[in-house]
């Protein structure tokens, strides 16, 4: 047997122990240094305080948040109710309806009754427009425009701001002045509008329109005066010219659009100074239902001091008598001014023989350059000038021939409409 094992020598490492050596699972655990740690007890009720303190601090917050969200819900509906209870806000009285007689509020309470909205078809064709009662015998005044769909066996139906409608019959109409007469039997009450003077009308002056644009019955709008003796023509749609008409129209930018026309123009007080006719475009056209692009602010209005003369007449004989001078313009002469053609329209003579004209000494050839000694620039402007006077009217014209100017002085002549 070999040499027993001796005690490791210094700096020799002693040999390994074998951990199973001195194993006995019956055997009581020798007593071993327990690991350096607080007493279990005191760590026992520390960690209970903590869990308790944690416990706490969490229901804490847990009972805030709730608190929290449900203050929010409340504060939310204070914020939009006012309170708990009923909410009501502040608001004013019931007031008295009436308004100064001289505001637009008080102008269309006073005028809207005597409007009239009209409907109109035959021929394939309809159409909206507007009118105002005239009289109480039912004759009211709208646009020729507005009932030339109607042709002679359509319909026209007129329906008043009450709501009620009455069937209508033309009286009478003339393209040239854009203007005609149709009548209702059987209504009662009818309350006639004022009309004013528009010759007593300033570029400023607050004016009011009314109408049923685009089917809009007793629409209001309101604007000024923004320019007069605006001359227009307007039509001319059937190509022959038989259609067209002339105006020495009243400008306004009160919103005008289709369904307005044969509508009143009204002044401070209330009285018609105009019938709302046309309106210049945004693409530039003018026509009687002014495009369906809508108002830009520049309506033309027929002046009623003209459209009063025409009425009379249209009601009268159902027909329109139209000045003239007697003498047939070149149309296509684009220079300043309207020059007399070098023959008549239907082959005849230029200027009419013994007409107002020729007794003024007028020849093919003249250039004339005023009216009364206010410019004209073309055909038409010298046309509308002269539908502005009445028949038997004097007038005073400058002309050129060649290169000199002189004035002439002459009588209107009367000729019949269409």
């Amino acid at each position: 047997m070999g040499a027993p094992l001796a005690a490791p020598e210094a700096g020799l490492a002693a040999p390994a122990a074998d951990p199973w050596a001195r194993y006995d699972p019956w055997a009581v655990p020798a007593a071993v240094a327990p690991l350096q740690q607080a007493d279990p007890v005191e760590e026992d009720v520390k960690r209970r305080r903590g869990r308790r303190r944690r416990a706490l601090i969490g229901g804490a917050l847990v009972i805030a948040l709730v608190s929290g969200v449900a203050g929010g819900v409340v504060g939310v509906q204070l914020e939009r109710n006012g309170g708990i209870g009923a909410v009501e806000l502040p608001q004013a009285g019931v007031e008295a309806p009436d308004r100064d007689p001289g505001s637009v509020a008080g102008i269309a309470a006073q005028a809207l009754p005597s409007v009239v909205t009209l409907h109109v078809s035959g021929s394939g064709t309809a159409g909206t427009g507007t009118g105002f009662v005239l009289d109480d015998r039912g004759h009211i005044l709208t646009n020729d425009h507005v009932v030339e769909p109607a042709g002679k066996n359509g319909e026209i139906t007129v329906t008043f701001h009450s709501g009620d409608t009455a069937e209508a019959t033309v009286v009478g109409r003339d393209s040239g002045y854009d203007l005609a007469v149709v009548r209702v039997k059987g209504v009662r009450g009818l309350t006639p509008l004022p009309l004013g003077n528009s010759d007593n009308v300033q570029v400023g002056d607050p004016v009011v329109a009314i109408g049923a644009p685009f089917d809009l019955a007793g629409t209001v709008t309101s604007g000024i005066i923004s320019a007069r003796e605006r001359p227009i023509t307007a039509g001319g749609e059937k190509g022959d010219g038989s259609d067209v008409s002339y105006v020495d129209a009243l400008q306004t930018d009160a919103p005008i659009n289709p369904g307005n026309s044969g509508g009143p123009l009204l002044d401070g007080k209330g009285r018609v100074v105009g019938i709302n006719s046309a309106i210049r475009s945004a693409d530039g056209g003018l026509d009687p239902e002014g495009g369906q692009s809508g108002s830009i602010g520049l309506g033309f209005a027929i002046p009623i001091n003209q459209g009063k003369r025409v009425a009379e007449e249209l009601i009268g004989t159902g027909k329109a008598t139209h000045p003239v001078i007697g003498i047939t313009l070149d149309m296509e002469y684009d220079g300043d001014g309207a020059r007399v053609a070098a023959e008549g329209s239907d082959g005849g003579p230029p200027v009419t023989t013994g007409g107002p004209g020729a007794k003024a000494g007028i020849r093919a050839g003249d250039v004339i350059t005023k009216v009364d000694g206010r410019p004209v620039h073309s055909g038409e402007e010298l046309i509308v000038k002269t539908r502005a006077h009445r028949p038997g009217d004097r007038l005073e014209l400058t002309l050129e021939r060649n290169g000199v100017e002189r004035t002439v002085s002459l009588v209107l002549g009367s000729s019949d409409g269409d």
